[in-house]
């Protein structure tokens, strides 16, 4: 008898989980995520964003179910589905995104990438000290292949992008026997204009800030799928549920997600990791409380800085070059500064010229990518069905396509440092970052 389980979520209600999937549930890689919040620090001004990753990534399976009920998806194809949904997070670092750049650039890889070694064993699954608990346990990989899911399917949805669109990808059907799947629409429930993932976070970060930007009828846009020339499509009838999402989507990133008091916490407890001197390859396989008590063991800066976010005596902002007075040519010479090491040397020159200390000055920006399309929301290319041909949103509504020009935030460098030395380190970075 296949054993099962039901979690009652303050979002979706009763959750269903059984089989392998309550099996994965239960295992340590997925045990960590109880103890890594979903939106990092943002409960230094939301206070009741203490929701974690466990919970979001039940959501996602959850959602990816009911969409794949929704598309009459077959068996096979619903299990890689909300397997990838289920296992999508299981390598974020603690505070989430707050550290993903430190991660990337300690191990080369990104979350989602780390996802594929962690799930077939090929790097460490447990922190040494608990190899009295979990030494010997076999990889998820096996588990998966035992209920005749294609790991590597798996893993395929998980990391998928645009240049693996070819070779995406191999199912295993229940007899074990394996088939070639082409299908975009199972990867666009992991990665796609309308997918499982958004569907989650906006409603679930919306309800635990406290922010009510916009709805997500989820009813609506369930009963509106539809497969059509092997990808997922949305009826006409969806459109006013879609124009929902993406405006939750828009007014979620500005009001929450790039938050000018979040960000500077964020980047503070960056500086705090990167002063530390400790070795972040293994990053994955800690979550939060380990994290601040590494940081501030290790002392000094690191220490103080980790100490002053928890005590919310915060840097505040000393320079800021915005979008709307920014042209073309500007944002470009601006993008190429904006990478992980430039932003480094950025901060250092600032706060040589300031006079203080390399700690005290933390530069933020955007993506290179995100610079380079104007800090564009992304995700907006939701196809519409109507008298039997497929037409962008944008065709139907002045709304969507409006979103689609909507800058996230209003700024393009935000500079930051302790209230004391903003006049100073201000004025050293309109020098620095004169374009």
């Amino acid at each position: 008898m296949t054993a099962k389980k039901i979690i009652h979520d303050p979002l979706h209600g009763s959750i269903r989980v059984a089989g392998v999937f309550l099996e994965i549930l239960d295992r340590h890689e997925f045990q960590r995520l109880h103890s890594v919040k979903q939106l990092g620090l943002s409960n230094t001004v939301f206070p009741g964003a203490n929701h974690t990753r466990f919970e979001h990534s039940l959501g996602v399976y959850h959602v990816a179910g009911r969409m794949s009920d929704a598309l009459g998806m077959r068996e096979d194809e619903t299990k890689a589905v909300i397997a990838a949904a289920m296992l999508h997070d299981i390598c974020h670092p603690p505070f989430s995104h707050t550290m993903e750049e430190i991660l990337e650039n300690e191990t080369g890889s990104d979350h989602m990438e780390l996802a594929r070694d962690l799930i077939f064993g090929r790097i460490p699954t447990f922190m040494g000290r608990d190899e009295d608990l979990f030494g010997g346990t076999e990889p998820i990989s096996k588990m998966l292949e035992k209920d005749g899911i294609s790991p590597e399917f798996v893993c395929d949805l998980i990391s998928y992008h645009e240049s693996k669109k070819e070779g995406l990808g191999v199912l295993m059907g229940s007899e074990g026997q394996a088939f070639f799947s082409s299908n975009d629409y199972v990867h666009q429930i992991i990665h796609g204009p309308v997918d499982a993932d958004q569907l989650d976070y906006l409603a679930r970060d919306s309800h635990y800030t406290g922010v009510s930007q916009g709805s997500i009828d989820m009813d609506r846009l369930m009963s509106q799928m539809r497969i059509f020339n092997n990808k997922l499509v949305l009826e006409k009838g969806g459109i006013t549920a879609t124009e929902g999402l993406m405006v939750s989507r828009a007014l979620m990133y500005s009001s929450v997600y790039y938050h000018k008091t979040v960000r500077i916490a964020e980047m503070m407890f960056t500086k705090a990791a990167e002063m530390s001197g400790l070795d972040f390859r293994e990053l994955y396989l800690m979550d939060d409380p380990a994290l601040v008590a590494a940081l501030i063991a290790s002392g000094g800066k690191a220490s103080e800085i980790v100490r002053s976010v928890f005590g919310r005596r915060l840097y505040k902002k000393a320079f800021a070059m915005y979008t709307i007075d920014m042209d073309e040519d500007t944002l470009s010479n601006l993008a190429e500064r904006s990478g992980y090491d430039d932003r480094k040397r950025l901060e250092a020159e600032i706060a040589e010229l300031a006079g203080v200390d390399f700690s005290e000055v933390v530069v933020d920006m955007p993506s290179r990518s995100s610079l380079l399309n104007n800090i564009k929301i992304g995700k907006t290319g939701v196809s519409i069905l109507h008298d039997g041909k497929v037409r962008p949103i944008t065709k139907f509504s002045p709304l969507a396509k409006s979103l689609q020009s909507r800058s996230i935030f209003d700024w393009a460098v935000m500079v930051s440092s302790p209230k004391e030395h903003t006049d100073a380190v201000g004025k050293a970075a309109e020098k620095v970052l004169s374009l």
